[in-house]
């Protein structure tokens, strides 16, 4: 089925916004139009097993046996209704179909009817009555032919996308929080699964897949036929969670119309609720929504972090408030099936991500301990940049982060760097923020490059060879340290040394503050270059004035920030016989991990500031990946007489133009 036809029948379903408009609103047409198409596709992949699964059902009508493993059996299908009802014979009674309506619902199975319920179905049945629309609705679906042999359940995935993209614009949502593009998931199913293409066909092969943030289960799909296409008679189970109801609904069902099992679709926050405790898989992937906060399961997830730690998911750090994708990265590492003795099991993983997980976040941040964890375990394969205006709902340059605990031996200790940013066409027809795609092409170049990503980053004569970078892991570790200078103070008396004697809360508060002013008056204008002789010429003016000496730490502390000037020609302040820090000039640096700081000091530092020194108590090790900065190519600015004579070029265009005004 081409694109025009999915589109022509999602205009079809979408066309009955003409007849709830007045009666809802325009952000209220999808929870009509996703449940009854949901329904139009359940009906149509029964219909050949209907009137047989409606026969037996009423054999064991009256019977104490649960007819139910012999109506799913007579329905080919995990799910069955037991109705002699459709769709066309309720609208053909207006007067009834509210009633036999919800009879019909409730003659479907359980998990069936489990996915209408999300909708929550039966409200809307009531409102569409209320209106006088129901039939008439009804009537619209029994005219969309939606059986299998008519839209397979690949483009019936896109239909349902393309409403939940419509939905999303008529409520201000974003559509991108519920599905992927096809193409993108396309490439990244193949880059996860391609290093594993003659194990998946083996006989008997047995594959389980992740996605926990799976929407309206896309990649689940794609990564279902990738495997059966590599191996016909490989058995793969799909597993999922989702938070949003409508697309945990088209997702069940859809698992459901496969023959898979839909009770795999967990509903509810990963992070707070996990659907799949103690379960390991051999792939997971997921598109978590980008920089979406995770305040809502904030108790939950620190309660985790602090009480389990490394047991936990969480135990590597916690980022930000505002961004909880390196939680979902957290979640699916803890589902890796362990690797034994003989190398056998393992996991691969991907996700997509924006450029903030890259480097958000200094050394010892949560960001930053997470990233350490993944590196120092040495499970980072490969990141790859895609191209900007990829997806429904930013235009922002995204990155597909690929991980395994079971790197092939020459990938051990190593990450690949790949740069796709240039791998696109572009889109006839923009939708919403996308404006561009990848082609078959693009995809087939990017997959190859990738699986052979060590030779072209090791052959510079490779048309390619600029687009790949190989590094070890610890080249992105670095050491954060702190250099300090010493603090250097002369000490003078002026008007602004009065009037910050007189702001001191520390000295104000002592009695003799007023005599400490009077007293000080006299040194007007009197500066010293050290704090000793500061302090011997203060103390005698206080004397001199009948006045008494104060003590203390405070005291000294206060009056030396009152009449304590910075100067970098003045005395260097001790503390315990060392120089004392100054606050102001502290600096930082980021030196390589496995440098000598010393040597660093010595020769990046010294040369400008030969007093610095490096306060190793505060050195903190962090990590980033600054892929933006590895591909960094230099163009240099144009000639200056190239650009003048654009100038005078275009000055005499304007000449002209305003030449012709004037006549």
């Amino acid at each position: 089925m081409n694109s025009s036809k999915h589109t022509e029948l999602a205009n079809h379903a979408w066309s009955v916004a003409d007849l709830l408009r007045g009666d809802y609103k325009q952000s209220d047409y999808g929870k009509v139009i996703l449940p009854f198409t949901v329904l139009r596709r359940l009906e149509c992949v029964l219909e050949p097993t209907r009137e047989k699964v409606a026969e037996i059902a009423e054999q064991y009508k009256d019977g104490d046996i649960d007819p139910d493993r012999f109506l799913r059996r007579a329905s080919g299908h995990s799910f069955y209704n037991r109705s002699n009802l459709t769709l066309k014979k309720i609208a053909a009674d207006p007067q009834n179909a509210a009633k036999n309506l919800a009879v019909y619902v409730g003659a479907f199975s359980d998990n069936a009817r489990g996915v209408l319920d999300r909708f929550e179905f039966a409200q809307q049945i009531k409102r569409l009555d209320s209106a006088g629309l129901l039939y008439q609705v009804i009537g619209k679906f029994t005219d969309l032919d939606l059986r299998p042999e008519i839209v397979p359940n690949h483009n019936m995935g896109y239909i349902f996308e393309e409403l939940i993209r419509r939905f999303a614009e008529q409520s201000n949502e974003t559509a991108g929080e519920h599905f992927t593009p096809r193409e993108v998931i396309q490439l990244m199913v193949r880059l996860l699964v391609a290093p594993d293409g003659d194990a998946l066909q083996l006989p008997g092969a047995v594959r389980t897949v992740l996605d926990p943030a799976c929407g309206t289960g896309g990649m689940l799909s794609a990564m279902d036929d990738l495997i059966t296409e590599l191996n016909p008679d490989a058995t793969v189970e799909v597993y999922g969670q989702e938070l949003n109801p409508e697309s945990w609904a088209i997702c069940r069902s859809d698992l459901m119309i496969k023959g898979q099992d839909p009770e795999n679709i967990a509903f509810g926050n990963s992070f707070s609720d996990d659907g799949h405790k103690r379960k390991t898989f051999d792939y997971m992937l997921a598109n978590p929504p980008f920089g979406v906060e995770w305040k809502k399961v904030k108790d939950e997830v620190e309660a985790e972090h602090k009480e389990l730690g490394e047991a936990g998911r969480f135990g590597a750090g916690l980022p930000r408030i505002n961004d909880g994708s390196l939680l979902f990265l957290q979640h699916m590492i803890d589902k890796m099936k362990p690797v034994d003795v003989d190398g056998k099991g393992g996991s691969r993983l991907a996700i997509v991500f924006n450029g903030s997980p890259l480097f958000t976040g200094a050394a010892g941040s949560g960001e930053s301990e997470i990233r350490r964890w993944i590196l120092e375990n040495d499970w980072l394969e490969g990141i790859v940049a895609l191209p900007d205006q990829l997806f429904y709902n930013t235009g922002i340059s995204t990155y597909f982060w690929i991980l395994t605990n079971r790197k092939s031996p020459d990938h051990k200790g190593k990450v690949v760097l790949l740069d796709a940013r240039d791998q696109w066409q572009k889109m006839r027809k923009s939708l919403g923020d996308k404006r561009k795609q990848l082609g078959k092409e693009h995809i087939a170049t990017v997959v190859k490059l990738y699986g052979e990503a060590l030779a072209v980053a090791g052959d510079a004569e490779h048309p390619l060879h600029g687009k790949v970078k190989v590094f070890r892991n610890e080249d992105f570790g670095y050491q954060r340290i702190t250099v300090e200078r010493p603090l250097k103070l002369r000490f003078e008396v002026t008007e602004e040394t009065l009037a910050a004697l007189e702001a001191s809360k520390a000295i104000q508060k002592l009695p003799q503050a007023p005599a400490l002013a009077d007293a000080f008056k006299s040194l007007m204008g009197t500066s010293w270059g050290t704090k000793q002789e500061a302090w011997l010429a203060l103390k005698d003016a206080v004397v001199q004035a009948g006045g008494t000496w104060p003590t203390g730490a405070p005291f000294n502390k206060a009056l030396r920030e009152v009449v304590g000037i910075r100067d970098p020609e003045g005395e260097v302040q001790l503390v315990k016989g060392q120089p004392e820090p100054d606050a102001e000039l502290r600096d930082y640096e980021n030196v390589p991990l496995g440098e000598d700081v010393e040597e660093y000091l010595t020769r990046e530092v010294h040369p400008h500031v030969p007093d610095a020194w490096i306060d190793h108590s505060k050195t903190k090790v962090g990590y980033e990946i600054p892929f933006t900065r590895h591909f960094y190519v230099y163009e240099p600015p144009r000639p200056l007489a190239e650009i003048d004579a654009e100038l005078k070029l275009l000055e005499a265009e304007i000449q002209g133009l305003l030449g012709e005004v004037t006549e």
